[in-house]
């Protein structure tokens, strides 16, 4: 087995592979310790900061924990994401989101809020963040979806960020409030009930996703809700589950979108295309489809993710382990059949985050760990290629950042990952690893 360098000696070595009568993972535990005489780099730290372990195939270095962020409020990070064409890291922490530069040293460029950004804030914890080209859209505790715009004039304003709009829209809301079948009951905890527009969220939102100019949005009220980005009219709701759902994440061409849920179901939706009518045209029925139900977790699902070529599926719950899903058949657009199950982790599975241009899965968890998943072709199955520890309270949020930076002629690239992990105690840890 050929090893590259690794900072650590004598750490332990796993790997899992599938075992192909039942689909099983099993797992295999040694010790190894590595060295390289030819190495330069020396990290202190990473014995304390991280385990090491690897598969036989050892695919990239692993540089450990190379910064720190420290956000001003030092409050939850309740949700991380990269703006991957811009370089940027977007930290919510609380209904606060700060800026920061990922190719001028993680420099903290900007911090922007709704409303007062004290923690009694009405807007609530931000819980998740979307991308669309220079538009950023941001799901909110207070039931509400809002849309940011970055200034291009940035010398001339405070900010680089903007409020452009808050979902529902006044103007949908206008034009739904006169029929009364517009209306939904809701039942508060006082037992009074009160009536709101279908269009509106009636708990937290706890997901966005995008894909060819629709929106999908979930929400603790256990609806699924689908938005036209080019007006931000609201077209369809759907009561998707019967508990909160925590996780939306739509396939690149929008055809099918996977919702997962507190009641440990994962809900399959096939999309129609939705078109732009005339101004007094209502709702469309029956334009999300439900096509299957995954039900193989044994309690919530907190967590979706997509290969990057859509193939595979993995949702992470509170039943600590990370089930991966494929196409049945070639016929099939969507996953439904179950393939790997990965353990590891000791406690829920807060978190997971795909790799595309690695082909990695990375996950974080309320055991304070994140781990990095490496696909085994030749054992057919994932294995944990590092574990990383540092934190010292659960990891809340993960975003990933893949870049390449030229070697000498005729050597490639240097393809190098970082991972950014954000805990509920206001600290986001950046982990390496290169390739």
């Amino acid at each position: 087995m050929k090893v590259q360098t690794w900072l650590a000696n004598s750490k332990k070595m796993s790997y899992f592979s599938s075992n192909s009568s039942n689909n099983s993972i099993t797992s295999t535990t040694t010790s190894a310790s590595f060295s390289d005489e030819n190495s330069t780099t020396t990290s202190s730290f990473l014995i304390n900061a991280a385990e090491i372990c690897t598969s036989p195939s050892a695919p990239f270095l692993v540089s450990g924990n190379i910064a720190t962020l420290k956000t001003p409020t030092s409050q939850m990070i309740s949700c991380l994401a990269v703006h991957q064409e811009n370089n940027i890291l977007y930290a919510a922490s609380n209904n606060v989101i700060n800026v920061y530069d990922l190719a001028n040293n993680y420099s903290h460029i900007d911090c922007f809020s709704y409303g007062s950004s004290n923690s009694n804030s009405s807007s609530g914890l931000i819980k998740s963040i979307a991308f669309d080209g220079n538009k950023i859209y941001t799901a909110h505790q207070d039931c509400k979806i809002r849309v940011w715009q970055q200034q291009s004039n940035v010398e001339q304003c405070s900010s680089r960020h903007r409020l452009v709009s808050t979902m529902p829209t006044v103007k949908d809301r206008l034009r739904r409030c006169v029929l009364p079948k517009n209306y939904v009951q809701v039942r508060r905890q006082s037992s009074r009930q009160i009536k709101k527009l279908w269009i509106e969220h009636l708990d937290t939102v706890s997901g966005v996703a995008l894909s060819n100019g629709m929106m999908y949005t979930v929400s603790w009220d256990k609806c699924l809700k689908i938005w036209r980005m080019s007006d931000l009219t609201c077209l369809e709701s759907i009561k998707a589950h019967t508990d909160a759902i925590n996780a939306v994440i739509v396939s690149a061409d929008g055809g099918v979108v996977y919702t997962a849920s507190a009641d440990g179901e994962i809900k399959v939706w096939g999309t129609n295309t939705f078109k732009k009518g005339k101004k007094n045209d209502e709702r469309k029925h029956n334009s999300v489809l439900l096509i299957a139900s995954l039900e193989k977790h044994s309690s919530n699902i907190n967590a979706l993710a997509l290969s990057s070529d859509g193939t595979l599926l993995f949702s992470g719950g509170s039943d600590k382990t990370i089930l991966i899903w494929e196409k049945e058949d070639a016929d099939k657009h969507y996953m439904s059949l179950l393939r790997w199950s990965l353990s590891g982790h000791t406690s829920a599975i807060l978190c997971l985050n795909y790799v595309h241009s690695n082909e990695l899965l990375v996950s974080g968890s309320s055991d304070t760990t994140i781990r990095v998943w490496q696909r085994e072709k030749m054992m057919d199955g994932y294995c944990c290629a590092a574990v990383f520890k540092g934190h010292s309270k659960p990891v809340k949020s993960l975003a990933v950042f893949a870049n390449q930076e030229p070697e000498e002629e005729g050597e490639g690239n240097n393809v190098g990952v970082s991972i950014f992990s954000g805990t509920i105690d206001g600290e986001i840890k950046v982990w390496q690893l290169i390739r």
